[in-house]
């Protein structure tokens, strides 16, 4: 059985950091491509970032301030989120699949977490 469990969510300042880490069971990890998505209160879910067996894909509005990277060894992928800012304020997935394409383009992963809510205060 596939697992992806989320952690690090939290209450961080703006301005402040938080480092997300998604840790998966089941599935032959270093194969698999690896990405976030959040849902802001009352928005539909949006892609953040990914990360296939090297490449890294953002969502434009995330570029320069968060940056994806796995740990093979570890089964994890982690979303290092910097200079936070109130909107950033979302519940954050973690989401598998076999291609990168899910993640980036149909935003159909196979998988997915049950999230970690991540709240950022002005």
């Amino acid at each position: 059985q596939v697992q992806l469990v989320e952690s690090g969510g939290g209450l961080a300042q703006a301005g402040g950091s938080l480092r997300l880490s998604c840790a998966a069971s089941g599935l032959p990890f270093s194969t698999y491509a690896v990405g976030w998505f959040r849902q802001r209160p009352g928005k539909e879910r949006e892609f953040v970032a990914a990360i296939g067996v090297i490449t890294t894909y953002y969502a434009d509005s995330m570029k320069g301030r968060f940056t994806i990277s796995r740990d093979n060894a570890k089964n994890t992928v982690y979303l290092q989120m910097n200079s936070l800012k109130p909107e950033d304020t979302a519940d954050y997935y973690c989401a598998a699949d076999r291609s990168s394409r899910s993640l980036t383009t149909t935003l159909l992963p196979q998988y997915w977490g049950q999230g970690t809510q991540v709240t950022v205060s002005s």
